[in-house]
């Protein structure tokens, strides 16, 4: 391919995707962050340093991988933003996890700039990231994920064509809310078990063989309710919450009172005001296990 691409924001999971692309694509790729560590580590893969002003200049398309949709919204609309330095005929992918309404007006202000957008949040773990094993729901044209599909595969194994511009974020933050209600229900089990005297490995098990398994209780559950295992270095509460946050509020455009969702951010709150915000999302499970402080992972 001819293309040059750019990757703006190579953090946990933005760094293994720009390294996927440049070794796997055959296309020249720049990058931005403001820590250049990962720069560093990406330059041996021949992955170029670029300002967002080159990139802008000179990428055909240009991926982002940003903390929020906030953070997305300032770094296209903003002043000095992308939107002001892209030209006609590029096209933008933003790989985050934002509101689908932030969706649907990035790609209403870029079409009046003659630049195509694909909103396509990555789902799955740090490691699949790194084993470039994701799966990518894209909110585009047929034309525009058809221009993405095999850049998007060089990053992940499943990728789906959700629907026009906004469908990619739908099933994002829908998935994030069916898997995390997963998880308070997981850590909500785990306690009753071990306050009855069951050993919860028992338990886990037993809801692997029976109707309770899911992926939920697979990675979340066994790897890190169970041993009660919460690293920080990982998808971290609060970012589950403003996932979790996004899903509230779409749910409230559309008329749909999400119970289950506004009790699992009342969860969230609770962790992050007992000083677990920054550990893995399913140290929820500390509220119920009676732990007092940070350090107590039992």
């Amino acid at each position: 391919m001819s293309q040059t691409l750019g990757f703006i924001g190579v953090g946990v999971m933005g760094e293994p995707m720009c390294r996927h692309l440049a070794t796997k694509s055959g296309t020249r790729v720049l990058a931005c962050d403001r820590d250049p560590e990962p720069l560093r580590r990406l330059e041996q893969a021949g992955v170029q340093s670029a300002g967002i002003a080159d990139i802008a200049r000179d990428a055909d398309i240009i991926f982002l991988s940003l903390p929020s949709g906030e953070v997305v919204e300032q770094v296209v609309l903003g002043a000095q933003g992308l939107l002001s330095k892209l030209r006609s005929g590029q096209t933008l992918v933003d790989l985050s996890t934002s509101p689908h309404e932030t969706a649907i007006r990035l790609s209403a202000a870029l079409k009046d700039a003659g630049v195509h957008f694909a909103d396509a949040p990555v789902m799955r773990t740090r490691a699949a990231a790194q084993a470039g094993t994701l799966a990518v729901p894209v909110g585009a044209d047929q034309r525009t994920f058809a221009l993405l599909e095999p850049l998007i595969k060089c990053f992940a194994t499943d990728v789906m064509h959700a629907g026009p511009v906004g469908c990619g974020q739908v099933v994002k933050i829908l998935n994030n809310m069916v898997v995390y209600e997963t998880v308070l229900a997981l850590a909500e089990a785990r306690a009753v078990a071990v306050r009855v005297g069951m050993d919860p490995e028992q338990l886990f098990n037993a809801f692997a063989t029976g109707s309770a398994d899911s992926f939920a209780l697979r990675n979340q559950g066994f790897k890190a309710i169970l041993p009660q295992q919460f690293p920080e270095k990982a998808f971290p509460v609060t970012y589950a919450r403003k996932d979790l946050s996004y899903a509230v509020r779409l749910a409230e455009q559309v008329g749909v009172n999400a119970t289950g969702a506004k009790n699992l951010i009342a969860s969230f709150n609770q962790a992050i005001e007992a000083g677990y915000g920054d550990m893995y999302a399913p140290a929820i499970s500390l509220l119920f296990e009676g732990a007092t402080g940070k350090g107590d992972q039992r």
